[in-house]
């Protein structure tokens, strides 16, 4: 019973600083992103949202990107989010359509970096992405770059390096200065843990893949460092 309590506690303490911080961000923020854990976690929900959940955010982003990102926002997913209402038909395939997307706001620097402050604070669970899930070993980047466009498929859906790729995914080009590689690491491992009912499926991968996939990630957008 002492050990519930303190498990109850802990995930309380966890909720009130989450919402805490969640309140250091503008209020219209919370109209497209949960900054919150949701309790409704339906697969309605997930289709009706406007934007991905930040309630992690902070474990997730790196900092300076979001800085710099919130002051000039450029589409993170090219056919828009949730993509599949966001796309008409083309010549050959279905192409994203401009018209049924909308921008992300623009901020000066100071807003930007107050916002992105406020995002830093909102961190998952531990046992969510737990410190050291990317192992930090570089040398599998190259399996994980053919991991990622031809064993994994992960190219159908995300354009990783030199922008080729997929669409209904978020764009990887910049995965390593947008993405924290413990991220990048959890959510390849299993993305339904962060997204129930998300289309990115939870393939089952051994951990030697998502250490290689994640070292390939780490390298998108640094310069090949």
């Amino acid at each position: 019973m002492k050990g519930l309590l303190l498990a109850v506690a802990g995930l309380t303490a966890a909720f009130l600083s989450s919402a805490s911080a969640a309140d250091k961000l503008d209020p219209s923020c919370a109209g497209c992103h949960a900054l919150v854990k949701p309790t409704d976690t339906s697969l309605d929900r997930l289709l009706t949202r406007k934007g991905p959940d930040l309630w992690f955010a902070g474990s997730k982003f790196n900092k300076d990107w979001l800085v710099s990102w919130l002051q000039d926002p450029k589409p993170i997913r090219p056919a828009g989010y949730p993509y599949f209402k966001m796309i008409k038909k083309g010549d050959k395939n279905d192409v994203p359509d401009p018209s049924k997307m909308t921008s992300h706001p623009k901020l000066k620097k100071a807003d930007a970096e107050a916002t992105a402050a406020a995002l830093m604070d909102l961190k998952a669970p531990a046992d969510l992405i737990p410190a050291g899930t990317f192992k930090g070993d570089m040398k599998g980047a190259r399996m994980g770059a053919l991991a990622f466009v031809k064993f994994r498929g992960c190219v159908a859906c995300h354009e990783g390096e030199k922008g080729e790729g997929g669409l209904s995914g978020p764009r990887l080009t910049d995965a390593g200065t947008r993405l924290q590689p413990d991220f990048i690491a959890a959510y390849t491992a299993d993305p339904q843990r962060f997204d129930p009912h998300i289309w990115m499926p939870t393939s089952n991968l051994k951990d030697l893949d998502v250490q290689r996939l994640t070292a390939f990630l780490v390298q998108l957008g640094q310069g090949g460092k």
